[in-house]
């Protein structure tokens, strides 16, 4: 494998445990060790040797001779989220939205090409893609991530779209530079995004950015609805205005309590 970093500081044993951690997937059976060593591009005694690491650590079970995550991962997502714990502050914001609009509504912050949700009120139906805390799919096929890709300039955005998707999810709509860039500026225009369909079959969602008191889009806020309940123009007449007053209230709470901190454009 290729060095990754020529800083001297950089441990790459670390590196490489957290590269097995990330080859399983929620979609995924228990994985035999061919299987890790595939995906990580690693070889496999170094896989081996993680493997058992982290089982001896008790982040993974082995049975049978395939490796499975346990429940003790959750606690590398959990501390992360309740560090976070404005969003959680900002949830009944969030939940008064989805029982206005009875459809599933979310809050994402974007985390190299992907987002990643932060908050979620759900509502009981039938959906092609399951959503939780820490979920992620490709910004560039989501409204929660058009809104945030459209904040960022030129230049960074193209270095963020080139990095790869951690989400293991392949959407419907294949990425196009120049349709992403045309459509982002309407984005900018407009100060919201609309997907239909571009993620995942029967899927619309219209988004609206949230952002922190120097104007900056840290997170998302979206409706999502199934296609076959409603047109794209209905979504935008019935649901565009209780996201306004959501993005509205959550962003007057951050910024009373100024518990989100501002994130440099070096750090995406």
């Amino acid at each position: 494998m290729t060095k990754r970093s020529d800083d001297p500081e950089f441990i790459e044993a670390i590196a490489r445990g957290i590269d097995v951690l990330c080859s399983f997937t929620p979609y995924d059976p228990p994985l035999t060790l061919s299987q890790i060593a595939q995906r990580t591009g690693l070889a496999r005694p170094t896989v081996r040797r993680i493997l058992l690491t982290l089982e001896e650590l008790g982040y993974l079970s082995i049975q049978e001779g395939r490796f499975a995550l346990t429940a003790r991962v959750l606690d590398l997502g959990y501390a992360y989220v309740h560090s976070k714990g404005s969003w959680e502050m900002v949830r009944p914001h969030l939940e008064s939205l989805a029982a206005t609009t009875h459809q599933s509504c979310s809050i994402a912050k974007l985390d190299g090409s992907d987002i990643i949700y932060v908050a979620r009120a759900a509502v009981q139906k039938l959906v092609s893609l399951s959503v939780h805390i820490g979920t992620r799919f490709p910004a560039y096929a989501t409204s929660l991530g058009k809104v945030l890709l459209a904040d960022l300039p030129s230049n960074v955005l193209r270095s963020v779209l080139q990095t790869p998707s951690r989400s293991h999810v392949t959407a419907l709509w294949h990425l196009n530079y120049i349709e992403l860039e045309t459509e982002l500026e309407a984005v900018r225009h407009q100060g919201w995004a609309l997907t239909d369909q571009q993620l995942a079959l029967g899927i619309r969602s219209i988004a609206l950015p949230l952002r922190s008191s120097n104007g900056r889009a840290i997170a998302s806020i979206n409706v999502n609805a199934a296609a076959s309940e409603i047109e794209p123009e209905t979504m935008i007449l019935r649901y565009l205005p209780p996201l306004l007053e959501a993005q509205r209230l959550i962003e007057a709470d951050l910024l009373r309590l100024n518990t989100i901190p501002v994130i440099d454009i070096v750090d995406l």
